[in-house]
């Protein structure tokens, strides 16, 4: 079908297109500095989106995943001060996805929208760190600074950051957990028709649980690399993030209904928006016009996928 075709390929020409006229328009946008700045800007939305991928498919939304981000990056700080690097960096990352699966449990438990039962946990978490910090920046000890900010070095490929390597590992992770395991045939089914994956036999709440138990790990990872950047943590860290990768998720074409999506196209909407603040920055013009685009890049490919599921195409 070529409705099919649309959704899976025209994000590509979209983002094709972006590419040259930006190339076109600025002498700097094709430099080695830019494009290596690119990927690095596109990290810790890229690493979101990819949990958020998974949920949407499975039929879910998580809107707490910015405070999971700010709950592991103050957790990996404070036990870097205590523990060392690599148990900060392990800290980090669990913390993510235990909150994630406290998520998964108490939705599951409350049978309340994820969308509203992941609202409520955000603010919930989002307090968490305010407790723990004080209200204050967290920050390694000045001699484990360094070690800490390692994350966040060039590495030896043409000065591609360490988070971005991170990035494609964990895509290449989640798209094949989507595209290669039963466990993502599960989300599929669970996404697309919840009551008959049911009576076919898949156990539906464990296979949301798992959904937001890797989301908040992706989380976990994105914090992580923030307060490796910085260098700190703070209790405001990634504030409405998750209203970004839901953006991107979607722009890539994934269906706000559930049962479609995957994680390579999630990536193409994240790389979309990230071209867009740019090429915004490039070409001198006024951020507060980027705000108006996004929005109608995201109600363009909702109204999209409408469409192509209302009038489908035939070949």
């Amino acid at each position: 079908m070529r409705s099919a075709a649309v959704r899976d390929h025209g994000i590509v020409v979209a983002l094709a297109g972006l590419v040259a006229a930006l190339s076109l328009s600025t002498d700097t946008f094709l430099t080695k500095g830019n494009l290596v700045n690119l990927l690095d800007q596109a990290v810790v939305v890229g690493l979101l989106a990819c949990g958020m991928t998974l949920c949407i498919v499975c039929g879910v939304f998580d809107l707490s995943v910015s405070a999971v981000l700010a709950v592991s990056a103050v957790v990996s700080v404070l036990v870097t001060k205590s523990a060392g690097v690599p148990a900060g960096y392990a800290a980090g990352i669990a913390t993510g996805a235990l909150m994630g699966t406290a998520t998964g449990l108490v939705v599951a438990a409350s049978r309340v929208h994820s969308f509203i039962a992941t609202l409520a946990l955000s603010i919930v978490y989002r307090g968490l760190a305010v407790v723990i910090t004080g209200g204050a920046i967290v920050y390694p000890h000045a001699a484990q600074l360094d070690a800490f900010q390692s994350l966040s070095l060039p590495t030896v490929l043409g000065g591609i950051t360490a988070p971005s390597l991170v990035l494609a590992a964990v895509a290449a992770a989640c798209w094949l957990l989507l595209a290669a395991t039963t466990l993502g045939r599960c989300v599929y089914a669970v996404g697309g028709n919840p009551e008959a994956a049911r009576l076919s036999g898949v156990r539906t709440g464990p296979v949301r649980v798992t959904v937001f138990a890797i989301s908040g790990a992706c989380a976990g990872t994105a914090g992580l690399v923030m307060a490796a950047r910085g260098g700190s943590a703070q209790a405001g860290l990634g504030t409405l993030l998750e209203l970004t990768a839901i953006a991107a998720v979607v722009i890539g074409g994934t269906s706000i209904l559930g049962g479609e999506g995957t994680v390579w196209r999630a990536l193409i909407g994240v790389l979309i928006l990230t071209l867009i603040s740019n090429g915004f920055n490039l070409l001198g013009w006024d951020p507060t016009y980027k705000q108006v685009i996004e929005g109608l890049l995201i109600l363009g490919a909702v109204t999209l996928d409408r469409l192509l599921r209302r009038r489908p195409l035939d070949e």
